[in-house]
């Protein structure tokens, strides 16, 4: 049984792959070339790493037209974005395995890092290729091999990475895929006894599953999951600023990113001010042809995608919302939403208290500081957040108040050698970085 890949702005079918009936010859698969991999020394692993991060950057742009054939993306974010992040993912591993990683002494004792195993990398479709080598690329640092099963939605790009896999010369049985649905594809594989790690990136609800199915033979789990979260802008801050780059942010890939700032919190006095310069930038986000230099917005990744969106603009409208802006025109044919911003959102509604991905902005005021902290981190979500101030210092120390895993202060920059991860509904574990690397070891105490 073969399963079709859809291209979102023509809703045409692109591709296929087969569901794959049986995860078990995978998982063996990677289970017989364990022992090798982890056995090379650290500089063979990063060779082998630079050599396909050498290929992802040889083939840049044609993994960004995959990238936005199969889900969506606008092109240019398809190619800075969806590409360029694995390879400086892949860059830091190799960076990491070159440097000095010393063993740590804790009196007699000597604290050694072991690869976990065979791991199971279960990625989504919204960052195809980045979630697949925020996984990859650690895990096989780590002298782990791996099986990895991408979303039935946007699978293509996987298999592009398996033919690079194979041509920068890593070892049979390192990196396996198989492909079908969540279920029973990665169902089977979050189960399997021979999987010694689960690392699991997708909705909050997925991810109980996956952590409930791992749970029958002890499998440790690390879950990327959903996010809800707050652009708080205090009344110093350069507003026209905080707006511009929060617009940016929860319209990144159109809507369909875990860490958007999809809420923005706004003192009660500065409200209307603050909609007015929403409107206006998120006017500027042209829907269109994601192949074509001047979208901004493409389509979302599939039509259920696109009506789970939609049902939440209706529901925002149902429970009270204001529409500043919405029902903007997008083309007849593709899995399209205009962008959506509403105002005086209660924060108590489902549309602020509910993951959407789609490219819709919450506008919620508060009284004071105190009231902001309370929305802030009053969702069941922890993954990402930030705060905007004229004063840095004043802006930090209301970062370090809101329960999440990231901050941004006045419009930092994402790091990719930093810890990511979330609390709560958001999951538990981290990627990328050193944090990211040691997730997949397991530590071991030698007394001396």
């Amino acid at each position: 049984m073969s399963i079709d890949v859809y291209n979102p702005a023509t809703e045409e079918v692109i591709g296929s792959v087969p569901e794959t009936a049986d995860v078990g010859p995978a998982v063996a698969a990677a289970r017989a070339a364990l022992g090798p991999w982890s056995a090379l020394s650290r500089a063979d692993r990063a060779a082998h790493l630079a050599a396909l991060r050498d290929l992802l950057a040889a083939h840049a742009d044609e993994l960004a037209a995959l990238i936005t054939a199969e889900m969506g993306a606008p092109l240019t974010v398809a190619r800075k974005v969806q590409v360029g992040l694995p390879i400086a993912v892949l860059s830091s591993m190799v960076d990491l395995l070159s440097g000095d990683l010393p063993e740590e002494r804790i009196g007699n004792s000597v604290i050694v890092r072991d690869p976990v195993g065979v791991v199971a990398a279960i990625t989504p479709w919204n960052y195809p290729l980045h979630q697949t080598v925020a996984k990859l690329a650690p895990a096989l640092a780590a002298g782990n091999t791996v099986v990895h099963k991408p979303s039935e939605v946007a699978p293509l790009s996987a298999l592009r990475l398996r033919d690079l896999v194979r041509e920068a010369g890593l070892p049979d049985g390192v990196y396996n895929l198989v492909t079908g649905y969540g279920d029973p594809t990665g169902a089977a594989l979050a189960g399997h006894p021979g999987v010694d790690l689960v690392s699991f990136t997708g909705s909050t609800g997925a991810g109980r599953t996956v952590a409930a199915l791992a749970a029958k033979h002890l499998t440790r789990v690390s879950l990327e999951l959903g996010g809800k979260s707050a652009n708080v802008i205090l009344p110093d801050a350069d507003l026209a600023a905080a707006v511009k780059v929060g617009v940016g942010n929860c319209f990144l890939n159109s809507g369909q990113t875990c860490t958007a700032w999809t809420r923005l919190l706004v003192h009660e006095s500065q409200h209307d001010e603050v909609v007015a310069l929403a409107v206006a930038a998120a006017s500027r986000y042209t829907v269109g042809d994601p192949t074509d230099p001047a979208t901004r917005l493409g389509p979302l990744a599939s039509a259920a995608q696109r009506d789970r969106v939609l049902s939440y603009v209706s529901r925002g409208l149902a429970d009270g919302a204001k529409l500043a802006l919405g029902n903007g025109s997008v083309p007849d044919v593709g899995y399209y939403v205009a962008p959506v911003v509403f105002a005086d959102v209660d924060p108590a509604s489902a549309i602020a208290q509910e993951e959407i991905f789609g490219p819709v902005l919450s506008i919620i005021r508060y009284r004071d500081e105190d009231d902001a902290v309370r929305i802030a981190n009053g969702t069941p979500y922890g993954l990402a957040g930030s705060v905007w101030s004229g004063s840095q210092e004043h802006a930090l120390a209301v970062a370090r108040r809101l329960r999440t895993g990231q901050v941004d202060v006045n419009g930092g920059s994402f790091n990719p050698l930093a810890p990511f991860g979330g609390i709560g509904d958001s999951g538990y574990g981290r990627e990328l970085g050193v944090h990211g690397y040691e997730e997949f070891t397991s530590v071991k105490a030698i007394q001396l």
